[in-house]
């Protein structure tokens, strides 16, 4: 044995190599590239919509162009035979949805409630138009029962065309709230089939209305007169005219022109069998709609002033006679002519006693004589 103690060893693990300074740095540079997309591509979406889509190049844009014929037609063939059978991709229905959502709709708005806000505020400081001397108990005959059929049969069709388009054009921003979305579209159907199955009888109630009250309504110096003293409402009392005055005369033809841009343009949207397009039947829907809502604020007027707004108005055409005073003070050149011919203070039915005796003209438009009533 040795005297020394032997020396214990104690066994170590092998000791572990690092990885390679160069593999080191392209792992930190992978996991930094990694870190920086995963930062970065979320940005790119709000990038791309910063710099906006005419920055960005879209390689089928110039193919969809041609498609929609935005730079002019195209030379093809195809075996469909109709109205335009080579457009592919039309959007003048577009354009047209542009405008009726944001002109026609808006616009027609304001206008139709601007007519109603100066009917309220006429009514508030003018009050309703009174006889100045009272009722005289009186009859002056005014208007035949034909005209009154005619005039009440295109009144009625107005309106419910009127009401029907009006439920077309705003039936979704008021009906819905009211009536929930099945039944605005319920309702809607039935105004859509309403407006378009009595549409084409509105021509023929235009054409009854030229033929019965076209005499009297052409404009003349009385008129000019009557403008500019807006009817009597500047100067503090009424304006003379005719059998017709100058407000009357302008609704004539405002019922005529407006009724025949209507018709004509609801045919062509009514019947596609004309040959028409889309374009030609999207431009008659500008005008169809502009026109339309033109016709019905004027005519809220026209219904005020022929109802509560004038006393003794309605007569006319609910009796087909109107109180002397009436006359007087708001036709005094025809109340004139009137009273010379004798018809004033008439009995009921003079009206159609005189047209079947005698055939004279005693409403104003000419120069009637002496008494026209039938003797006996």
């Amino acid at each position: 044995m040795s005297d020394h103690p032997s020396q214990l060893t104690i066994p170590t693990a092998p000791r572990r190599q690092g990885l390679p300074s160069r593999v080191r740095a392209r792992v930190t540079r992978y996991l930094l590239a990694i870190l920086a997309f995963v930062l970065i591509a979320p940005l790119v979406p709000y990038a791309a919509n910063y710099l906006g889509p005419g920055n960005v190049p879209n390689p089928g844009a110039n193919l969809w162009n041609e498609v929609r014929q935005r730079t002019g037609p195209i030379d093809a063939t195809t075996q469909v035979r109709g109205v335009e059978s080579t457009v592919l991709v039309n959007d003048v229905g577009e354009r047209w949805r542009q405008f009726r959502s944001d002109v026609l709709v808006p616009a027609g708005a304001w206008l139709l409630l601007g007519m109603l806000g100066l009917l309220v505020l006429f009514r508030v400081t003018r009050g309703r138009i009174a006889l100045e001397g009272g009722r005289s108990g009186k009859l002056v005959p005014r208007f035949s029962v034909n005209q009154r059929v005619v005039h009440w049969f295109a009144a009625f069709l107005f309106v419910f065309l009127a009401v029907t388009g009006l439920v077309l054009l705003y039936g979704r921003y008021v009906l819905i709230p009211l009536l929930g979305p099945e039944g605005f579209s319920a309702t809607a159907a039935a105004c859509k089939e309403g407006h378009n199955l009595f549409g084409p009888i509105f021509p023929f109630a235009v054409l009854a209305m030229v033929v019965l009250f076209l005499r009297g309504n052409g404009f003349n110096r009385v008129d000019v007169k009557w403008f500019f003293k807006a009817g009597g409402l500047v100067g503090g009392h009424p304006a003379s005219s005719g059998y017709y005055n100058g407000g009357e005369k302008t609704w004539f033809w405002m019922v005529v022109l407006f009724g025949i841009a209507i018709s004509v343009s609801g045919l062509i949207l009514d019947f596609g069998v004309f040959g028409q397009g889309r374009e030609v039947m999207a431009w008659a829907h500008v005008v169809h709609g502009g026109v339309a809502i033109v016709f019905i604020t004027a005519s809220l007027g026209h219904i005020y002033i022929g109802t509560v707004g004038m006393e003794g108005a309605i007569e006319s055409m609910t009796q087909g006679y109107v109180d002397a005073n009436w006359a007087k003070e708001h036709h005094d050149l025809w109340f004139a002519e009137m009273e010379a011919a004798g018809m004033v203070g008439v009995e009921p039915n003079a009206l159609e006693e005189v047209k079947r005796h005698d055939n004279i003209d005693f409403k104003g438009f000419g120069s009637p004589g002496t008494s026209t009533l039938p003797k006996g």
